[in-house]
């Protein structure tokens, strides 16, 4: 594990200072937070992924934004109206005092949205890394991090699309924002599941339902299985991941409106689950499984536990972080 050296992820125009920036693609994946025990540090990032083809717009109406999306959710990733991506980009060239360019913008979508996949760490990073491209503000991976984590507010899910893999993230302090980060986990060949409700659930509805302050042992039991969760993903030991993903922070108080949880946990440790934990904030929920695991009959498990056999699963795997090329 090395930390973050800041690499540049978004410096990649050569254009002159006269012309528009050229169009750039951007890479974003999906990411699963927490991990269990690892609440607002842990984060790993996954195959899936939001692509974002972007392009200088000119027009003579005076339109700001046009997007043409394709994948999961199309109509929603389409909508120009309070689009994350695009406001995220307006106030970061608003803040830097740069002048707002006009944005094409060709959305290709992978992530769920409101299912704890890191949907809006993908696109308030998107939003910045185009900010830094064609605003020309020249900003390194790290200062792109900390944009997004202190507009995301906190720093698992972003650490985890910019950098891939596994990642631990921390913020410094209340007064020093700046986020400190490690990836690791290149070697695993573990396969993921994702098992989704048919309803969504709001990040700041899921936070709303925690305790304001925890027990000292809860506290403990935590820091163990946080710190045994690290070991786990850095030393491929999938054996230690059924007591790794355990949590007492936040999963207990969310089984209310994440009712897949509470029947798929003891599936931790069954047939190939090598370890069961929500997905971020949820109502997704996170299976780690044995990288020859029969994903077949591990789904049809999941489907019978949980009493619905249209109950939608995703396979994936952990993936790199997020990317950027000229077009």
């Amino acid at each position: 594990m090395s930390e973050s050296e800041g690499r540049s992820l978004g410096q990649i125009s050569s254009h002159n200072q006269d012309a528009l920036p050229g169009a750039i693609r951007l890479r974003l994946p999906a990411t699963s937070a927490n991990l269990g025990p690892g609440f607002d540090a842990v984060g790993v990032a996954l195959a899936l992924a939001l692509t974002i083809e972007a392009r200088a717009l000119q027009t003579q109406d005076g339109r700001e934004l046009t997007i043409a999306a394709t994948g999961r959710d199309a109509e929603r990733c389409a909508r120009t109206a309070n689009n994350m991506i695009f406001e995220t980009y307006r106030e970061v060239l608003t803040g830097a005092g740069r002048a707002l360019v006009p944005l094409d913008l060709r959305i290709h979508n992978e992530i769920p949205l409101g299912m704890g996949c890191g949907s809006s760490a993908a696109a308030r990073l998107g939003g910045v890394m185009l900010a830094n491209h064609f605003g020309g503000l020249g900003w390194d991976q790290r200062a792109c991090i900390e944009e997004a984590t202190r507009r995301e507010g906190h720093p698992d899910n972003v650490a985890a699309c910019a950098l891939g893999h596994v990642t631990v993230s921390v913020v410094a302090g209340d007064s020093d924002r700046s986020v400190h980060s490690a990836t690791f986990g290149q070697q695993l060949a573990w396969k993921l599941l994702l098992a989704f409700p048919p309803v969504s659930l709001a990040t700041e509805k899921a936070r709303e339902m925690l305790p304001a302050g925890y027990s000292r042992t809860d506290a403990v039991a935590n820091v163990q299985r946080a710190a045994l969760l690290v070991a786990a993903f850095a030393l491929g030991r999938g054996d230690l991941l059924r007591v790794a993903m355990q949590d007492r922070m936040h999963q207990p108080f969310r089984m209310e409106a994440c009712p897949l949880l509470d029947r798929l946990l003891p599936l931790a440790g069954e047939s190939g689950v090598l370890g069961v934990a929500l997905s971020g904030a949820g109502p997704g929920v996170l299976l780690v499984v044995e990288a020859d695991a029969a994903i077949a009959e591990i789904a049809e498990r999941i489907r019978q536990v949980v009493g619905d056999p249209a109950l939608e699963i995703v396979e994936t795997s952990i993936g790199a972080g997020a990317s950027v090329e000229l077009v």
